[in-house]
């Protein structure tokens, strides 16, 4: 009897079913793919620890976070010109988590003040996510003779060091332009 029910309710189950449901999948020729347009991108969540325990280098610059006489956070160096001096975001460390954080490519053919039509390439654009959430992230921004403090001739002046704790809200994209010749 039991066996019986399930499969009247199978049955009962598959009849009830929308028609589209009992379709069958086709594949689509490049022609028909053509005609469609989806959305992509990457859409990012994470939590992430920048050295909270000090580097693997260890030298006269680098050490343990906990040896009050040296560096031991990450380091980011750029520099502004092709001769110029460096800027550098230095002893990177603490650790961040955010949801929503998305990637994709953009094209910009308008706006900018007109720039944009001129330009008319893609770019990368991050969109911010909703909330960061910071715990003891702390670096320098500073100015340097060279990108690394092992090269000769290194001589760095601290501008000042940033401290965060808690959420940040943010809103919008960042668009990132390629310049010069990849």
């Amino acid at each position: 009897m039991i066996a019986i029910l399930q499969r009247t309710s199978l049955v009962l189950s598959v009849l009830l079913l929308p028609l589209p449901t009992l379709a069958e999948l086709s594949r689509l020729g490049d022609e028909a793919l053509s005609g469609i347009s989806g959305q992509g991108g990457i859409y990012l969540s994470g939590d992430i620890s920048i050295n909270e325990m000090g580097g693997p280098v260890e030298n006269s610059y680098f050490g343990r976070c906990d040896d009050a006489d040296k560096k031991c956070g990450a380091r980011f160096a750029y520099r502004l010109k092709e001769n110029g001096g460096w800027m550098v975001l230095d002893d990177i460390r603490g650790n961040f988590a955010f949801e929503g954080l998305t990637l994709r490519v953009r094209k910009v053919d308008s706006g900018f003040g007109g720039d944009g039509e001129l330009f008319n390439q893609d770019v990368l654009e991050l969109g911010l996510p909703n909330t960061v959430r910071f715990n003891d992230v702390q670096f320098k921004i500073s100015a340097s003779s060279t990108a690394r403090p092992t090269d000769p001739g290194f001589q760095q002046t601290d501008i000042f060091s940033v401290d965060m704790r808690g959420e940040v809200v943010m809103e919008g994209n960042l668009l990132v332009f390629p310049a010069g010749n990849p």
